[in-house]
Order: C-alpha cells, then sequence, then structure tokens
C-alpha cells in the first residue's frame, strides 16, 4: 500500500543550510522509490487556519518512507532542515482506488 511522508513546514529559515537540503534530498529519494507529489504549492485554507507550507512524498509502501527516514544519506542531511525550520512530519498509510469513507468503519470494529 501506497505510503506518504507529510511535512507542515511553518517556519523556514531560507539559508545556505536549506538549500543544501533542497539540493541532496533527491539523491536520499531515489533507492526508495520516492518522489515529490506536493511540494510548498500555494495554500489555501478552507476551515481553520494553515500557516506554512505542505511537502508531501509518495513511497511504494510504509517500509520504503521508514527505510529512507532512517538512511544514512537521509540522517546526514537532516539537521540541515530541522536546525533550520520549524515543522511537523508523519508517515501515513494511503488507500486504493476502492477505499470508500465507510471502511473506516468497518475497521474501526
Amino acid at each position: 500500500m501506497t505510503a506518504y511522508a507529510i511535512a507542515h513546514m511553518r517556519e523556514v529559515s531560507m539559508g545556505p543550510e536549506i538549500v543544501e537540503y533542497l539540493e541532496r534530498i533527491d539523491e536520499t529519494l531515489a533507492p526508495y522509490d520516492g518522489r515529490f507529489v506536493v511540494h510548498g504549492g500555494t495554500v489555501t485554507p478552507v476551515e481553520g487556519e494553515w500557516p506554512g507550507t505542505v511537502i508531501i512524498i509518495q513511497f511504494p509502501d510504509r517500509e520504503h518512507v521508514e527505510a529512507w527516514y532512517a538512511s544514512e544519506a537521509y540522517q546526514a542531511i537532516l539537521p540541515l532542515r530541522t536546525e533550520n525550520s520549524a515543522s511537523d512530519v508523519i508517515v501515513v498509510d494511503g488507500v486504493d482506488e476502492t477505499h470508500r469513507a465507510t471502511d473506516v468503519l468497518h475497521a474501526a470494529g
């Protein structure tokens, strides 16, 4: 099942460290078949507030996203982001094309 790394970037200090992070992250994603599906596009809050931007990276499954995040290559650049931004990052499983909203009722049991 497809899985996603989702970041809510509330504040970013754009400087040399963030530039280096951006220059190097793609090479860390490639071995895990990760790809950006959202990367800082325009955010339009329709309910509540949403300060910052959204980044969504798609992976084939949870194992790939967790292996990428724990990888030596990503861990080497991670401080470039964490020391220069305020953000929240989560990993979440996707659903298949047959998923319906009521499926969560059956899963909750």
